[in-house]
């Protein structure tokens, strides 16, 4: 129980560093802010389809939660990896 608060806590704080990211993105190219902007909401699609096969295969909660942080780490990786 503790893991899973744990997993769902790191969750936001890592989904709220890539918002961050994704603001400044969109805010200081406006070239790319766009492409950022079809990408995240594709993103987020794939996402809930992926947390919903996941459950309908009697997955666990936390097994959702780990899909959705290593999405939102790429994420992460990505936006601070490119140059502005």
């Amino acid at each position: 129980m503790l893991k899973s608060m744990i997993n769902l806590g790191m969750l936001g704080l890592e989904a709220q560093q890539v918002m961050m990211l994704r603001s400044f993105r969109i805010a200081g190219d406006l070239a790319s802010a766009n492409l950022e902007m079809q990408r995240m909401v594709a993103e987020k699609i794939f996402a809930a389809g992926d947390a919903s096969f996941t459950l309908m295969r009697r997955g666990s909660l936390d097994k959702v939660v780990s899909g959705y942080r290593g999405k939102v780490r790429a994420n992460a990786r990505r936006l601070r990896a490119r140059k502005s």
